[in-house]
């Protein structure tokens, strides 16, 4: 589910579950699994990207419908963890964005460093509101470090797909390039990140990142709780079965 390629002490992880990199449990271990050891092998920064026309899809809702609570229970905690880490990563992470980025895809881009999207008919945004699922508190907090309270009300609030130029503009993603050239500009990024004095840019990435170690260290059972208890109300029942029918053509999700 998971290609790593060297690019000399940074690392890339490439989602490559087909046909959309739809996350489910066993993508989440993958993936979190792939970090802990590209951080053990002393990688200096890791690129998270994935197929050329679809970084992920989002959660793999047809999947997660099957689950009972108890089952999904553990893919939350599981998720929240997986975002941790990206979160509270000792090293930098960067995301290529190499084309959709909806819901759980953009959750997980938005807790890295730096996000570069492909140009073209892309999307990327957090639409839970579209399944009726309620913003998670510690989503809520990262996406306004990131582009600022009143534009992650909007984008929260309205559950928008914004198209490249428009997610550039709000601060979502930090450049929008040619699709070849995506990878290779996360990794200039990265490189400069890293080029610099280790103890001095550690100390000042992990000050400037605080807000995000305050907000996964706030993460506790009465949120997935409140997660599963919105997940299993007739209102997102209802919501999602109506979502996963009309991308049943799709082949795909998002959310």
């Amino acid at each position: 589910m998971i290609t790593a390629v060297e690019h000399g002490r940074v690392r890339e992880l490439s989602l490559s579950r087909r046909p959309v990199n739809a996350i489910n449990a066993n993508l989440v271990a993958a993936l979190r699994s792939h970090i802990r050891d590209a951080r053990r092998d002393g990688c200096r920064a890791i690129v998270l990207s994935g197929r050329p026309g679809c970084f992920s899809a989002g959660l793999d809702v047809p999947e997660l419908l099957q689950l009972d609570r108890t089952q999904l229970r553990a893919m939350w905690q599981e998720f929240f963890g997986l975002l941790a880490d990206v979160a509270t990563s000792e090293i930098p992470i960067g995301t290529a964005l190499t084309g959709h980025s909806p819901a759980g895809g953009a959750v997980i881009a938005i807790c890295t460093d730096y996000r570069v999207l492909a140009e073209g008919d892309y999307f990327i945004g957090l639409n839970e509101v579209e399944v009726g699922l309620p913003m998670p508190e510690v989503v809520h907090r990262v996406l306004t470090h990131v582009v600022g309270a009143r534009t992650a009300e909007r984008l929260e609030v309205t559950g928008a797909l914004l198209k490249p130029p428009e997610a550039l503009r709000c601060g979502l993603v930090d450049e929008v390039v040619p699709m070849a050239d995506v990878v290779p500009r996360t990794l200039a990024w990265l490189e400069r990140v890293t080029a610099g004095a280790p103890a001095a840019v550690a100390f000042t990435r992990r000050q400037a990142r605080q807000p995000l170690f305050d907000a996964f260290g706030s993460v506790d059972g009465a949120l997935v709780e409140k997660m599963l208890d919105a997940w299993f109300s007739e209102e997102t029942q209802g919501a999602t079965r109506a979502l996963v029918a009309r991308l049943e053509k799709d082949g795909g999700s998002r959310t």
